[in-house]
């Protein structure tokens, strides 16, 4: 039994060093992180429920998978294609853009969870001024 368990510890150690591949050479992992950082401390503070905490973790899990598929693509097609190709361009352009399809979605999903929460907190702060 001990060795199953670190067999299933061991297959980890590629996904942390994706993880880590990711953090040292796309600026914008920090970004994303200053971001879900700041939706959680949000989160917290406007007190959301279950259901709003699932759908924010979605719409910030649905970025990061982005942006690591993102990443896994430009490797590949470097690989594939050390010369600049035009289908290669394209390749890395779409996945760039499913990056941004997911961070706009994520942002409309961050709107209609969190601002009616924070407008109401904010509203009652002001008016007892």
């Amino acid at each position: 039994m001990r060795n199953f368990f670190r067999g299933r510890t061991g297959s980890f150690k590629p996904a942390f060093e994706g993880v880590l591949h990711v953090f040292r050479t796309q600026p914008n992992s920090w970004v994303h992180s200053f971001i879900s950082i700041a939706v959680i401390a949000a989160g917290i503070g406007a007190g959301l429920d279950f259901i709003a905490w699932a759908l924010i973790v979605l719409a910030m899990a649905l970025v990061w998978v982005s942006e690591f598929a993102n990443t896994a693509m430009e490797a590949l097609v470097d690989v594939a294609s050390p010369d600049h190709h035009p289908s290669a361009k394209v390749a890395k352009d779409v996945s760039a853009a499913a990056v941004v399809i997911a961070a706009l979605a994520a942002v409309i999903i961050g709107l209609l969870v969190l601002g009616p929460p924070l407008w109401m907190r904010i509203s009652a702060i002001l008016t007892l001024r």
